[in-house]
Protein backbone atom coordinates (compact mmCIF):
# COMPACT_ATOMS: atom_id res chain seq x y z
CA UNK A 1 0.00 0.00 0.00
CA UNK A 2 1.35 3.06 -1.09
CA UNK A 3 1.24 6.01 1.52
CA UNK A 4 2.33 10.21 2.14
CA UNK A 5 3.06 10.13 5.74
CA UNK A 6 3.70 13.89 6.63
CA UNK A 7 5.67 14.98 9.47
CA UNK A 8 6.61 18.51 11.07
CA UNK A 9 3.73 20.42 11.78
CA UNK A 10 3.01 22.32 14.97
CA UNK A 11 2.67 26.07 17.22
CA UNK A 12 5.23 28.15 16.60
CA UNK A 13 5.35 32.27 17.06
CA UNK A 14 5.11 34.93 13.85
CA UNK A 15 8.07 35.28 12.54
CA UNK A 16 8.94 31.70 12.96
CA UNK A 17 9.89 28.87 11.05
CA UNK A 18 8.90 25.08 10.28
CA UNK A 19 10.36 22.64 8.22
CA UNK A 20 7.60 19.64 6.99
CA UNK A 21 8.80 16.74 5.86
CA UNK A 22 6.61 13.98 3.66
CA UNK A 23 7.92 10.32 3.01
CA UNK A 24 6.35 7.77 0.52
CA UNK A 25 5.75 4.70 2.14
CA UNK A 26 5.08 1.25 0.09
CA UNK A 27 6.88 0.01 -3.35
CA UNK A 28 7.12 2.83 -5.48
CA UNK A 29 8.09 2.21 -8.72
CA UNK A 30 8.78 6.28 -9.51
CA UNK A 31 7.78 9.17 -8.60
CA UNK A 32 7.56 12.55 -10.77
CA UNK A 33 5.65 15.84 -9.42
CA UNK A 34 5.20 16.38 -5.52
CA UNK A 35 3.38 18.93 -4.08
CA UNK A 36 2.51 21.00 -1.29
CA UNK A 37 -0.78 22.37 -0.48
CA UNK A 38 -2.41 23.88 2.64
CA UNK A 39 -6.25 24.63 3.54
CA UNK A 40 -6.83 27.13 6.27
CA UNK A 41 -9.72 26.91 8.14
CA UNK A 42 -13.21 28.45 6.19
CA UNK A 43 -10.89 28.45 3.12
CA UNK A 44 -10.35 26.08 -0.22
CA UNK A 45 -7.32 24.33 -0.34
CA UNK A 46 -4.68 26.27 -2.12
CA UNK A 47 -1.82 24.81 -4.08
CA UNK A 48 1.66 26.41 -1.83
CA UNK A 49 4.65 24.78 -4.11
CA UNK A 50 5.70 22.57 -6.54
CA UNK A 51 8.71 20.77 -7.32
CA UNK A 52 9.06 18.20 -10.79
CA UNK A 53 11.11 15.32 -10.73
CA UNK A 54 14.03 17.11 -12.44
CA UNK A 55 14.33 19.73 -9.32
CA UNK A 56 12.44 22.23 -11.02
CA UNK A 57 10.33 24.75 -8.53
CA UNK A 58 7.02 26.69 -8.14
CA UNK A 59 5.51 28.45 -6.05
CA UNK A 60 2.32 30.53 -5.21
CA UNK A 61 2.78 34.53 -4.67
CA UNK A 62 1.36 34.15 -1.47
CA UNK A 63 4.48 32.22 0.09
CA UNK A 64 6.87 32.77 -2.46
CA UNK A 65 10.33 34.05 -0.85
CA UNK A 66 9.90 32.69 2.28
CA UNK A 67 9.14 28.93 1.13
CA UNK A 68 11.24 26.30 -0.23
CA UNK A 69 10.28 22.92 -1.33
CA UNK A 70 13.04 20.22 -1.71
CA UNK A 71 12.78 16.52 -2.43
CA UNK A 72 15.17 13.70 -2.39
CA UNK A 73 14.42 10.77 -4.57
CA UNK A 74 16.45 8.02 -2.50
CA UNK A 75 14.53 8.66 0.24
CA UNK A 76 11.15 9.05 -1.88
CA UNK A 77 10.87 12.23 0.03
CA UNK A 78 9.50 16.09 -0.32
CA UNK A 79 10.25 19.06 2.24
CA UNK A 80 8.81 22.47 2.69
CA UNK A 81 10.81 25.08 4.71
CA UNK A 82 8.89 27.70 5.87
CA UNK A 83 10.25 30.89 6.97
CA UNK A 84 8.81 34.65 8.18
CA UNK A 85 5.98 32.50 8.96
CA UNK A 86 2.35 34.73 9.64
CA UNK A 87 -1.03 33.74 11.18
CA UNK A 88 -2.36 33.52 7.36
CA UNK A 89 0.16 30.51 7.31
CA UNK A 90 -1.91 28.76 9.83
CA UNK A 91 -3.63 25.67 8.62
CA UNK A 92 -3.46 21.81 7.51
CA UNK A 93 -0.58 21.25 4.97
CA UNK A 94 -0.90 18.31 2.99
CA UNK A 95 1.57 16.75 0.54
CA UNK A 96 0.58 15.54 -2.60
CA UNK A 97 2.30 13.08 -5.26
CA UNK A 98 2.51 11.18 -8.49
CA UNK A 99 3.44 8.13 -7.92
CA UNK A 100 3.78 4.79 -9.80
CA UNK A 101 3.13 1.91 -7.07
CA UNK A 102 3.60 -1.12 -9.50
CA UNK A 103 6.34 -1.42 -12.17
CA UNK A 104 4.20 -1.56 -15.33
CA UNK A 105 1.62 1.04 -13.54
CA UNK A 106 1.28 4.51 -14.85
CA UNK A 107 1.26 7.30 -12.32
CA UNK A 108 -1.13 7.65 -9.47
CA UNK A 109 -1.80 10.99 -7.39
CA UNK A 110 -1.71 10.78 -3.89
CA UNK A 111 -2.36 12.17 -0.76
CA UNK A 112 -1.05 12.47 2.62
CA UNK A 113 -3.11 12.82 6.03
CA UNK A 114 -2.23 16.25 6.51
CA UNK A 115 -0.39 17.99 9.41
CA UNK A 116 -1.36 21.06 11.31
CA UNK A 117 0.49 24.08 11.43
CA UNK A 118 -0.45 26.89 13.58
CA UNK A 119 1.06 30.71 13.64
CA UNK A 120 0.30 32.62 16.39
CA UNK A 121 1.73 34.21 19.95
Amino acid sequence: QVQLVESGGGLVQPGGSLRLSCVASGTVFGISGMRWYRQAPGKQRELCATISSGGRTDYADSVKGRFTISRDNIKKSVYLQMNSLTPEDTGVYYCNADMRPGWNSGYNNYWGQGTQVTVSS
